[in-house]
């Protein structure tokens, strides 16, 4: 396994005062699946005091001394280097009730997750895989260390943590481990709402259609709004299948970044409370694009995430319905009012809600396609589309005796008849046009 320089000579440094010190988790699970590790964690048989003194020369970081983490800071970044230690019971689900120090690198390893994570490696002894972390990579197995239960119970953010890693790695939970997955998932409740919002955007960049409907009832158990999408029948011969396989195609189907990711998945939740059925047994979802933006923005609002992420996502589902089109005026004045991000994003979003129905009905790619053409020669084209391209500005119109408000509603004016391409952005048009209009 290779490691960075830093990271080997931490290593090497307290190799040469005594102490076994190893790579360990993440970087040596991804090192098997010959990935590259974004950051590496060392542990070793120093106590925090020993880690201290053998890094004496350098600066240290101890805000985790307590849990055994003394932070070198190296000239290639931050290392933590933590001392071997077990765990006891987690009366929160989340924190140790206490830890203690272990001589040995399987005492360690034994309180960890996933086998595939309760790996270490050193440069002199070579692997420590105890619970067979390899193996279970080879098999595309995600399997918890000792009793799945009580990993749970001590950390249920583990169950979530365990679904990203499967949607990530290609891997399968073994029996006992789904098992307990399942059963443990109500304990989610306790987790900082912070922490659950953390995973879950972690886990929606990297899912896939077949990820968000295996795991539909863990996500549900976070976010409660999904449950009743699980097995719902849209009643429609446009919708071949139900409502989280639709919405879990929708989440697959657009670029993997947030506010789309989180609008795939919120974008239906307002269906079941719109459903109604028709005298020939067809359903119909009248307003729920509104009802659904209504529930992704409780939804945003209760995992805390960021004010803008979360306007963004309910502005996308609460316009998802409504249809963009290859005109170039329409697109124009779309475009002036919600800039060329959000605009790009809707049209995502409705090719992958127009595209994953499941059925074999045209789903308007020729319509996207000029529409995204045309979106292409605009943004191309620079053209005037707000008020910072607007060829005058405050100053110029005060020049000409405008004041106040009337500052404003005049560029605005201005700006809309430029953008209906009804006047050219240029200074000496924009202010002969100007001086007929209320100065006050």
């Amino acid at each position: 396994m290779f490691l960075p320089k830093n990271i080997q000579n931490c290593i090497d440094l307290l190799e040469a005062s005594g102490f076994s010190a190893y790579a360990v988790g993440g970087c040596v699970r991804d090192a098997c699946l010959g990935l590259q590790p974004h950051d590496y964690d060392l542990c070793t048989g120093a106590l925090p005091a020993q880690t201290e003194a053998v890094f004496r020369d350098f600066r240290l970081v101890l805000a985790g001394e307590k849990h055994g983490t003394v932070t070198v800071i190296t000239e290639d970044g931050p290392v933590e280097i933590t001392t071997f230690r077990t765990e006891g019971g987690y009366r929160d689900n989340r924190h140790p009730d206490w830890v203690k120090f272990v001589p040995d690198i399987e005492g360690d390893l034994a309180r960890r997750d996933f086998t595939v994570n309760a790996m270490a490696y050193s440069p002199k002894r070579g692997f420590a895989d105890p619970f067979g972390g390899r193996e279970d990579l080879r098999n595309h197995v995600l399997r918890a260390v000792g009793d799945p239960e009580a990993r749970f119970r001590e950390d249920s953010l583990r169950i979530l943590r365990g679904v990203r890693f499967a949607a990530r790695f290609g891997l399968t939970p073994e029996e006992h481990t789904m098992q307990a997955m399942l059963s443990q998932a109500g304990l989610m409740e306790n987790l900082a709402r912070e922490r659950v919002f953390e995973e879950l955007c972690k886990l929606l960049l990297v899912a896939k259609a077949e990820d968000i409907t295996r795991f539909a009832p863990i996500l549900a158990a976070v976010i409660p709004e999904l449950a009743p999408m699980i097995g719902f029948d849209q009643h429609s011969p446009h919708h071949a299948y139900d409502l989280i396989t639709h919405t879990a195609h929708v989440v697959e189907g657009v670029p993997a970044e947030l506010p789309l990711r989180w609008a795939a998945l919120l974008h239906d939740t307002g269906k079941v409370t719109t459903f109604t059925l028709d005298a020939t047994g067809r359903g119909h979802f009248y307003g729920h694009a509104r009802d659904s933006a209504a529930i992704a923005d409780a939804v945003l609002h209760r995992l805390k995430a960021p004010t803008a992420l979360r306007e963004e996502v309910v502005t996308l589902i609460g316009r998802h319905m409504t249809r963009l089109q290859p005109d170039r005026k329409f697109l124009r004045r779309l475009v002036s009012k919600y800039g060329f991000p959000l605009v790009e994003a809707q049209l995502a979003l409705q090719q992958a809600d127009m595209g994953s129905k499941g059925t074999a009905e045209d789903n308007g790619s020729a319509v996207f396609a000029e529409t995204r053409r045309l979106l292409a020669d605009l943004k191309a084209e620079d053209a005037c589309l707000s008020l910072k391209n607007l060829a005058v500005n405050g100053n110029d119109l005060m020049a000409l005796g405008f004041q106040g408000k009337a500052i404003g509603a005049c560029l605005n004016q201005l700006l809309e008849l430029v953008v209906e391409e009804r006047l050219p952005n240029e200074k000496r048009a924009l202010l002969d046009c100007a001086a007929g209009l209320d100065r006050r």
